[in-house]
């Protein structure tokens, strides 16, 4: 289904959008034991000549600094990746923002993909091309607008989540709402709590947020929503 701007499929099959033979995978210590593993995988699938390679960050939004940036430089440059290699983001908003800068900034700039794995970045940052890292006199002071190759939303990931992190990518679900949707914040106060639970936030979101993604929605025996997505440029 091509859009505006996006092609949005249900396969999770995201290893035909991979450039070259080398990719480098970012993510960090709290998602890597959860995922990085079945993305590798994934990548790796029915394609044996590609080589991943992994750079494990510490998380938290203190780490998205220069110092942790240049790690991924780091492991770049030492695993002799060339302009055809591919960085893939595995985690929140503060690995897709980090990863996506460094994609942006090595060798003028190579493929990247998001697989974001948050609320907050599934509905926002990783769609809106905006990455970077914080200085010590403010935040996102330096970046660059860089949009990935494709975005993968796997709506699974946030059945991981702890109820304070899923709590606090609402509010960004909830700001959709009340800017622009008013049927779509009717309909957040009198389900808040099945939202809690449920995943078609995530389709809301990004429809209202993008204005040109469309995606299906498939009805699970336990009468929620799974929504697996995957958004790549035209």
């Amino acid at each position: 289904l091509r859009c505006s701007s996006y092609l949005v499929l249900t396969s999770c099959r995201f290893d035909r959008h991979v450039h070259g033979k080398k990719v480098l995978v970012v993510t960090n210590t709290t998602i890597a034991d959860l995922y990085l593993d079945k993305v590798v995988d994934a990548l790796t699938k029915g394609n044996p000549n590609v080589s991943v390679e992994n750079v494990i960050l510490p998380d938290g939004e203190k780490y998205k600094n220069m110092e942790t940036l240049m790690k991924v430089f780091d492991k770049a440059i030492e695993s002799r990746l060339d302009r055809r290699c591919t960085f893939v983001a595995l985690g929140g908003g503060v690995i897709g923002d980090m990863c996506g800068f460094a994609a942006a900034a090595f060798l003028r700039g190579v493929n990247f993909i998001q697989i974001p794995t948050t609320v907050m970045a599934q509905v926002d940052s990783s769609v809106g091309g905006k990455t970077g890292i914080n200085h010590p006199l403010g935040k996102n002071l330096i970046g660059a607008f860089y949009q990935p190759q494709c975005v993968l939303i796997d709506t699974d990931t946030l059945n991981t989540l702890p109820d304070r992190e899923l709590a606090s990518g609402l509010a960004e679900v909830i700001k959709y709402g009340l800017i622009r949707d008013a049927e779509f914040f009717e309909w957040q106060e009198k389900n808040m709590e099945k939202l809690m639970a449920s995943l078609v936030l995530v389709y809301s979101s990004l429809s209202t947020s993008t204005n040109d993604i469309t995606l299906w929605c498939f009805p699970h025996y336990c009468n929620q929503y799974i929504l697996k997505l995957y958004v790549m440029r035209c």
